[in-house]
């Protein structure tokens, strides 16, 4: 049989998760001297306000090989097939892990897939990969038309605040100050060797969703795929970002909140769109 592997970087619902038979790997946050698995222990609303509330920035930490191995020698005493499709290695050392674990597993039906991407639109892939596999699709044909849409799968995303930035190490105090006086709003993406890129530093909050519907505009977009409306605590800007697309004839599946590993970094009022182009 063949199942598939995802961490809680994708903000896969842990429950719809396991209810569809996929192994879920969780990464650890940590508030203060809290921690916590990034598995719905908080809700996503609650892990905001706590960071709202918290003079301690969170710290996310990648799975350790042992948390992969536990589930990769399972696997290989059931003899399933194990396709892992993981958090972006530009952004986490997750992909290590699990290949450390492989090797030490020593089994050769376990696919480590790399999404180079992060959050839902690793849902996209995981998603597509179930859909592949009741079809009567091999792992190998899975993997490979897997490792073919990763490039496709974009997600755009506009932060209403410097803040978070600032308080984890990514923006001098002098860099976020004039920012947030000049009410500068990134306009962000994650680029094709899985790193965050800047599409646009946007001057105030109507040219950030002008930026943004421009560049949604731009794209070819395949409707075979689900297009997710994101947004990370707070749906003010979402509303206002949502109305406006749909304005350009375009419908959303669903809207979905950005978790702990990504809202870190992130902070609140941000919004942003996964779609998949041709």
């Amino acid at each position: 049989m063949i199942r598939f592997l995802i961490d809680s970087a994708s903000d896969y619902d842990a429950k719809e998760a396991e209810s569809r038979g996929i192994e879920y790997v969780p990464i650890t946050v940590t508030i203060g001297d809290r921690a916590f698995s990034d598995n719905g222990e908080l809700s996503k609303d609650q892990f905001y306000q706590m960071i709202q509330e918290s003079e301690d920035f969170p710290k996310t930490a990648q799975p350790s090989p042992q948390e992969f191995l536990d589930i990769f020698e399972r696997i290989k005493e059931e003899g399933d097939t194990l396709i892992c499709i993981l958090l972006s290695s530009g952004l986490s050392g997750t992909v290590q892990s699990a290949t450390l674990a492989k090797n030490m597993a020593d089994y050769e039906q376990i696919y480590i897939v790399d999404s180079l991407t992060a959050t839902y639109a690793i849902k996209v892939l995981a998603d597509y990969g179930l859909k592949l596999r009741d079809e009567g699709k091999t792992a190998e044909e899975i993997v490979e038309s897997l490792e073919n849409l990763k490039s496709k799968v974009k997600i755009y995303a506009v932060l209403d605040t410097l803040e978070n930035l600032y308080r984890g190490g990514r923006l001098s105090k002098l860099e976020a100050g004039i920012g947030n006086i000049a009410k500068i709003k990134p306009l962000i993406t994650i680029t094709e060797d899985g790193k965050i890129g800047v599409k646009a530093k946007s001057i105030g909050k109507k040219k950030a969703f002008n930026d943004i519907t421009k560049l949604i505009a731009s794209e070819e977009i395949d409707t075979n795929f689900p297009i997710y409306s994101l947004y990370s605590f707070g749906l003010e800007n979402n509303e206002i970002f949502t109305e406006n697309v749909r304005k350009m004839g375009i419908e959303f599946t669903d809207r979905l909140q950005i978790g702990p590993t990504i809202g870190t970094h992130i902070g609140e009022g941000a919004y942003g769109i996964v779609l998949v182009c041709r």
